[in-house]
């Protein structure tokens, strides 16, 4: 696996090559995103590929609650620079071994993603239809 370039993101900066962020702040902290938070990391790759596969390895660990034994700070909780290279790295490195495995845990994470959507996207349409059916008794 290449090297994995991971420095804190400035607000502002604009970064040419592939990338996606992780916020540093708060309970949910190793979160990743397409766009960037205010207080997070910026993880930058060389191919797009390589950012799709760390991307959900990050995902991953955030969804598993990984990073929360690491956050420090009493009143917020934050993800530490040295923390978090120090615990990622290795960690994505192990699960790309197995490549093969991993492909196939992100295509089902992506169906997943999508059926997470397609069933928010009808829960919104039925909340709609009930406050329209219910406006109709305010209006009488």
């Amino acid at each position: 696996m290449d090297t994995i370039f991971i420095k804190t993101h400035q607000p502002g900066a604009h970064y040419a090559k592939p990338h996606f962020f992780v916020l540093s702040k708060g309970l949910n902290s190793g979160k990743p995103q397409n766009e960037p938070f205010t207080n997070s990391f910026v993880l930058v790759f060389q191919t797009e590929a390589q950012k799709e596969d760390i991307f959900w390895i990050a995902m991953s660990l955030w969804k598993s609650k990984f990073w929360m034994p690491f956050l420090r700070g009493s009143v917020i909780p934050f993800l530490s620079l040295y923390e978090f290279k120090k615990e990622f790295n290795p960690k994505a490195t192990r699960m790309m071994r197995e490549h093969e495995q991993h492909k196939k845990n992100i295509h089902a994470l992506k169906l997943l993603q999508e059926q997470e959507n397609h069933f928010n996207k009808n829960i919104h349409l039925i909340n709609e239809l009930k406050n329209a059916i219910m406006m109709r008794y305010r209006n009488k």
